[in-house]
This record gives C-alpha cells, sequence and structure tokens, in this order.
C-alpha cells in the first residue's frame, strides 16, 4: 500500500470507476467514516474507553495537518455526550460532501482528475477520473498479497483495508469470485485482527465492528435498492 495514502482515500480509489470517474460500492460513506476513524485510532488521537463503556474519548485534539481527519477529530471532541464507535461511524459518515471531498483529495494528490458533466443534457455531477494508476495498482497488490498469501505478517493498514472494502461491497473490485470463495476464512482472520500486531487489533476490531453496524442499519431501510455493479 502507498505510505501515502491514507485509509480514506483508499477506500476511495477502489469505489471510483477508473475512466468514468463514477463511485461504485454500496454504503462507501460509511466505510469512509469508519477508515477515518481507523486513521485517528492509529495515530492514538482517540481510543475506546473500557471504563466508559467502550465509548470513545479523545487523546489529542491537536492539529494532524490532515483536513478531513482534523474535521472529524474536532466534531468528536466537541461533542456534547461520549459515543460509542459505531455511532461516530454514522455520523462521521453524514459529513456534508464527504465523498467528494475524499475524491477531491485524491485529485489534489494528481491521482485522480476532477471534471463535470452533463447527464440528460440537464443535470450536471462531478466524476473523478483516473489519470494516475500507479497508487490504485500498488493498493490491489496489496490486499491481494495479503488474502491470497498465508503471511502472518500483514501491515495494519492492508488489514483494515480489506476490512473495510468488504464492507462497502467492494472486494469484487479487486478479487474474482472465486478467489472470494477460496479465501473467505483468510478475510475472515484479517477482519478479525488475527494477523497483526496488538496495538493494531483494537483498530481493526473495532472499525470492522462499527462499520458493519453502520452498514446493515441503512441497508435494511433500502433493502429494494439493487446493489452497485462493479466498474
Amino acid at each position: 500500500m502507498p505510505e501515502h495514502l491514507k485509509l480514506y482515500e483508499a477506500v476511495m480509489l477502489l469505489a471510483l470507476c477508473e475512466e468514468k470517474g463514477t463511485m461504485n460500492g454500496m454504503y462507501v460513506e460509511y466505510a469512509t467514516a469508519g477508515a477515518i476513524a481507523a486513521e485517528l485510532l492509529m495515530l492514538g488521537r482517540i481510543k475506546t474507553d473500557e471504563n466508559n463503556k467502550n465509548k470513545v474519548a479523545v487523546l489529542d485534539d491537536s492539529p494532524t495537518s490532515d483536513a478531513l481527519l482534523d474535521e472529524a477529530l474536532t466534531m468528536i471532541a466537541e461533542a456534547k455526550r461520549p459515543r460509542k464507535l459505531k455511532d461516530w461511524v454514522q455520523k462521521l459518515g453524514g459529513i456534508k460532501n464527504l465523498k467528494h471531498k475524499v475524491a477531491q483529495a485524491l485529485a489534489d494528490d494528481g491521482i485522480v482528475s476532477h471534471e463535470k458533466e452533463k447527464v440528460l443534457w440537464l443535470f450536471e455531477r462531478q466524476v473523478y477520473p483516473e489519470v494516475n494508476p500507479k497508487p490504485e495498482q500498488e493498493l490491489r497488490q496489496s490486499m491481494r498479497d495479503a488474502v491470497l498469501s498465508d503471511s502472518e505478517d500483514i501491515e495494519p493498514k492492508i488489514a483494515i483495508a480489506v476490512a473495510l472494502a468488504n464492507s462497502a461491497k467492494l472486494l469484487p473490485q479487486v478479487f474474482s469470485k472465486q478467489e472470494l470463495k477460496d479465501r473467505k476464512q483468510r478475510i475472515k482472520q484479517l477482519e478479525n485482527g488475527e494477523l497483526v500486531s496488538k496495538a493494531a487489533k483494537e483498530a481493526v476490531q473495532a472499525i470492522e465492528a462499527a462499520v458493519m453496524v453502520a452498514v446493515i442499519m441503512p441497508a435494511i431501510t433500502a433493502a429494494t435498492t439493487p446493489s452497485s455493479g462493479s466498474c
């Protein structure tokens, strides 16, 4: 996984169709919010407080040098009452224009371009076609290496990326149906944090649990909505 790539950018790269620049996947905003929370956990800015019903506590609210992480950290720090991680994932998923903010971050890094196109000659939508495929290629290869191998030395960010992508139904963008079937147990190990260090395990498990709850709840109310296809 490219060192400079944030987890929330990794989720968006998988969600964006390379040529069209449109967004794919289901409830990507919640996977994105989970990725933001994961970054804050890994940076030691927040933690889940076992002494307070596993609600999120802020350890350091100083600027992170990342606008989106700072926005999320400020929301958590200034909240009138503490919330559990799954509640914060849902709340962060509601940040105005969240998906477009993440896509714009990728555009600022020169990975995608930001364009506007007409739909039915009447409506305008924003699209983000890929212009530098290398970061996504490296991300996909890292994910494939983690899932298709039996190595026990897995980079924490990759394990989290696999868990987040799975929650947003984005793994079919990276693996074939047969690969997903054959490596189902391996994916579950990555989601459970079995293959990462103790320090990273909390982030892997907490984010997967939070994202799955955040995805399942709206999915129940939108059961008639057809799932997005692959690019």
